[in-house]
């Protein structure tokens, strides 16, 4: 790779991560020789919307936002000498909650380096959201709900269509988070056909509206997935439209920052729009 970064982190604000420390992966990243590090934690959830996931762990807390951007202020002092650390957020693109999300980026955009845009949640035919990644069990009830494994990818492709094209506002996340993600669960439950034009599709949008690709290794390491979010076919079309690829181990404890980079092909990865060098 052309620089050494880790660009898609949680953080113990997370509520389904460890309770490893913000500092705890700065050190991991240092010992890794990395150079940037970004913290990209799950932002709250949209006012009105009620967390799907069985667990209600989907997000940070939104009285938690404050604390979490004072501790990344502090440890980017900290530590300016041997790391360059931002601070950002994982925003949901959620259908419906479009003006409550915008409002939700004009709040806090104004204090945070960077973003991601991500698809997690699913509307159902009938209005109900569900947490798409949440487990195989929770996507078995998906699967039910949607009518097939089919339907819940084309209704996933849909809603990424959907963060793609939305205003959101000023400080509209430029990287779109793991696109492939709703095939976490791909070898329990594989859809009877590819999806390959709707990716297509979406890469096209991406380069079309200048946004940048995140290009998430967690996949490697869920056990019904074993694959980069996207598929390196793909991350080589995304380099071939121009797409800056900005890579993310999605780590949410402190020993897996980097995870998986060795494996990413060897293209040339950029540092996201926010970052100086």
């Amino acid at each position: 790779m052309n620089f050494s970064g880790d660009f898609h982190v949680h953080t113990p604000f997370c509520q389904h991560g460890t309770e490893d420390k913000m500092e705890d992966y700065i050190n991991q990243a240092i010992e890794r020789g990395l150079t940037y590090l970004t913290f990209t934690e799950h932002a709250p959830l949209p006012n009105g919307f009620s967390d799907p996931a069985p667990g209600k762990d989907s997000s940070m807390p939104a009285d938690a936002v404050e604390t979490y951007l004072q501790e990344a202020r502090r440890l980017k002092k900290k530590y300016r000498d041997k790391l360059v650390i931002q601070v950002g957020f994982e925003v949901d693109f959620i259908e419906g909650f479009e003006k409550e999300t915008r409002m939700l980026l004009e709040k806090w955009g104004p204090l945070i380096d960077d973003a991601i845009l991500s698809v997690h949640m699913l509307r159902s035919p009938e209005g109900r959201f569900f947490c798409l990644d949440y487990s195989a069990r929770e996507f078995s009830s998906i699967v039910s709900v949607f009518g097939s494994v089919d339907a819940v990818y084309a209704t996933y492709y849909r809603t990424l269509r959907q963060a793609i094209e939305t205003d959101l506002g000023l400080f509209k996340p430029k990287r779109l988070g793991h696109i492939t993600l709703v095939e976490k669960f791909r070898q329990a439950f594989p859809p009877s056909r590819k999806f390959d034009r709707e990716i297509s599709e979406i890469l096209e949008l991406v380069a079309g509206k200048g946004m940048e690709l995140d290009i998430n290794t967690a996949g490697l390491y869920k056990e019904h997935c074993q694959s980069i979010y996207p598929s390196e076919s793909f991350i080589r079309k995304a380099a071939e439209l121009a797409i800056p690829l900005v890579p993310g181990s999605d780590s949410h404890q402190a020993n897996h920052i980097a995870r998986g980079f060795q494996r990413l092909p060897e293209l040339p990865y950029r540092l996201p729009g926010g970052v100086k060098r």
